[in-house]
């Protein structure tokens, strides 16, 4: 498949595609619509061979839409606002499946990220596509989890008191379709059920989105160019590796997660909260911190 010069090359069946032929340090405003219709199409998407300056980085970003760094991590090398550089050596990296930032109520929209250094095997990233994993759950399941929210927290940056609501099942407001949106590292339970319910259920569905059928598998080379859209995508990092691996990464964001209305009312242990699980008395926190605000 090739689009103008372009060359596309799809490399798997649920997602992602690899793109030759456009310069990212300079792209014209045509190239942008393409590269919005081709994330839209392949969910994840990969330039090889980039020379690209942060500036250029960072303005790249800009074309997607408004940018944040990370909330909670901090720049090892290079310091600026709208960019998130993670440099790890022996595996230092975020190996759970997940979506970015999802304890916010705005999650983050889509992700560009530029592989600096990578070490010369392992450290590859899997991404998983979440339409395939609602669309393969079978219909009572479907039906189910269309009637369920799930609390999300940022208890892995030491942060647990970050947290947001989301539908289980959202919709893509560009595509309209229906992506299974919950994660291990940052999902914590599902509103409307106790927690040993929950917890059944969490297990299965994070367990369900790592379905190989689901998935493709990228080997980094430097200078590689990624972008992912997070509204219907987990991504996961291979901690396999030895020596350094350096990503500068800059994040779309200003999209709220929308989806079916809870069918039921959220759940919390009758009796003294103190005798509530940790999950429970949290969930409690964020509804009264909901009511206060409203």
């Amino acid at each position: 498949m090739s689009r103008g010069d372009w060359q596309v090359d799809r490399l798997a069946p649920a997602l992602g595609a690899e793109i030759r032929g456009v310069d990212l340090a300079t792209p014209s405003a045509e190239d942008i619509a393409d590269i919005k219709a081709l994330l839209l199409e392949n969910l994840v998407i990969f330039f090889p061979d980039q020379v690209i300056s942060v500036e250029e980085h960072v303005e790249l970003g800009r074309q997607f839409g408004p940018l944040e760094g990370h909330p909670n991590l901090k720049n090892p090398y290079t310091q600026h606002p709208e960019l998130f550089e993670l440099a790890a050596s022996h595996g230092g990296v975020a190996d759970e499946w997940h979506t970015d930032i999802t304890f916010r109520e705005e999650p983050a929209l889509m992700s560009v990220l530029h592989m600096i250094k990578c070490p010369p095997s392992g450290g590859d990233t899997m991404w998983t596509s979440l339409y395939r994993a609602y669309d393969e759950l079978s219909p009572p399941l479907q039906e189910l989890c269309e009637g369920l929210s799930a609390l999300h927290d940022a208890l892995p940056h030491n942060h647990p008191e970050q947290m947001a609501v989301h539908p289980v099942v959202r919709v893509h407001p560009e595509t309209g379709r229906k992506a299974l949106y919950v994660n291990e590292h940052f999902t914590r339970r599902i509103v409307e059920m106790n927690a040993t319910e929950s917890d059944a259920i969490l297990r299965h569905l994070t367990r369900w989105v790592s379905n190989p059928r689901f998935t493709v598998r990228y080997h980094w080379h430097e200078g590689t160019i990624a972008m992912w859209d997070n509204r219907c995508t987990q991504h996961f990092v291979l901690n396999d590796f030895e020596g350094e691996r350096v990503i500068q990464r800059v994040t779309v964001m200003g999209d709220k997660p929308e989806g079916s209305e809870p069918r039921w009312q959220p759940w919390i242990k009758p009796g003294r909260l103190s005798a509530a699980s940790r999950h429970d008395r949290q969930l409690h926190q964020f509804l009264t911190k909901d009511s206060k605000t409203a």
